[in-house]
């Protein structure tokens, strides 16, 4: 799993106690479980590289146009006159 978020990354990998995360429900500490199961990985990726972030923030239409050219999402505009009717 890829994150951008180096203090989610150290929480979840250090299995001590935090005061910091002590508001945190039980239930939504699975992927802290699943890491130490070996299930999964937390990998860093920058921000730079997050594609995930254009269902999750607001973006600056460059950047979101970018994410979207990387995920293979083609504009409707370019689609114009591709199809019949």
């Amino acid at each position: 799993m890829h994150c951008d978020n180096t203090a989610a990354i150290a929480i979840t990998k250090n299995p001590v106690f935090h005061q910091k995360t002590k508001h945190i429900d039980r239930r939504f500490h699975f992927i802290k479980d699943a890491l130490q199961e070996g299930i999964i990985d937390l990998i860093y990726c920058p921000t730079e590289e997050q594609l995930a972030d254009i269902f999750t923030k607001p973006l600056t239409k460059d950047r979101f146009n970018l994410l979207r050219s990387k995920l293979g999402v083609k504009s409707a505009l370019d689609l114009k006159g591709s199809v019949e009717l």
